[in-house]
Order: structure tokens, then sequence, then C-alpha cells
């Protein structure tokens, strides 16, 4: 349950507007890094999405796209961490994994509802005024539920697998600095 605020403090920044030249976990940052990252992470994403789009006639696909994807968000860690990552991914990793592979599996089994065998693919045309043809297979949500499972359990690896290294290495760095305290001290 989430506690209530008081009425005069509703509107404070929860969040600092510019962040310390250390990182959240105690890190040193690297301004370099993090506006690359900030900057590529938007093109990589759009990337992805158009891997996924022309996987049906091109090179591609769901398993691709959700690769690029999930780079994406490995470098947004690397350059932040943890609370990097936390901001470019807002939903939960096992939210994006049960939608992905609820969407796949709901694609096998449609077609079977109408008498034809799993994972039957059907194709639409139509013409668009401006844009010209435009094709659609029922495989293309097949590939997003791929898409959406690999991007998931991208983002459930680095949250849970990082935060571990991230503990550890966070550890020995203040032990180094006790350490160093103790000597200064003596």
């Amino acid at each position: 349950m989430t506690e209530r605020q008081d009425w005069e403090q509703w509107d404070l920044p929860t969040e600092a507007w510019l962040r310390s030249e250390r990182g959240s976990e105690g890190w040193p940052r690297s301004l370099q890094l993090e506006v690359t990252v900030r900057v590529l992470f938007p093109t990589v994403l759009v990337f992805s999405v158009y891997l996924l789009l022309a996987g049906h006639h091109a090179p591609g696909g769901g398993f691709s796209g959700g690769l690029v994807a999930g780079l994406a968000f490995v470098l947004r860690y690397v350059a932040g961490g943890s609370v990097e990552l936390a901001s470019a991914a807002r939903i939960k990793p096992p939210a994006v994994i049960g939608a992905g592979l609820s969407v796949a599996v709901l694609t096998a089994l449609v077609p079977v509802a109408f008498g034809h065998p799993v994972l039957a693919s059907t194709h639409w045309e139509w013409h668009v005024a401006g844009f010209g043809d435009v094709k659609l297979a029922t495989n293309l949500f097949f590939d997003i539920g791929v898409y959406l499972l690999i991007v998931g359990l991208v983002l459930d690896l680095l949250r849970s697998l990082g935060a571990g290294i991230e503990t550890r290495d966070l550890e020995r760095e203040q032990e180094r600095e006790r350490r160093r305290a103790e000597e200064e001290r003596r």
C-alpha cells in the first residue's frame, strides 16, 4: 500500500532533476556514454521494430527484432545500471514475458478453432491511398509475441543477474574504501 503524502508536499519532485556525478549505486558516471546511449536507444528500438515488421519478406522477424531491442536495453543498463534500466523499462519483465507468450500461443491456436492446422497463416492485402498496397499476414502476430517474449527475457536477465553483480561489486568497492580510510587514520 502506498503512503499518503502531506498536502503541502504532494507536488515536490520525487527524483533529482540533475543527477550527481555518481550514480545511485555509488559508481562514477560517464557523461559521454550516457549521452550516446540516450541518443542511440530510440534509434535501436525503431530499427528493432523495422526488423519485426520486415521479417516476413526479408531477413528479420520477432526473434531478431527482439534481440536488437534487448540490446538497446543492455546499452541502457551498461550506461546507468539498474536505475537507468528502470527508467527505460517501467513495466515488469514477467508481464512482458506473459504478454508475449499469450500472443504467440493464441496466434498458434486460433486457426485450430476455424478448422485449420496449428500456426496456419492467412494473408490480407488492401490499397491505402498515397501509401500503396499494404500486406498483412497473421504470422506477424506470432512474431510480435516472440518479440515481446525475447525483450521480456532480456529485461528479466538484466534485473535479476545484473542486480547480483552490482551488489557484489559495490560491496567490494565499499570494502576497499573502508580499508583506505583505516589506513589513512593510522
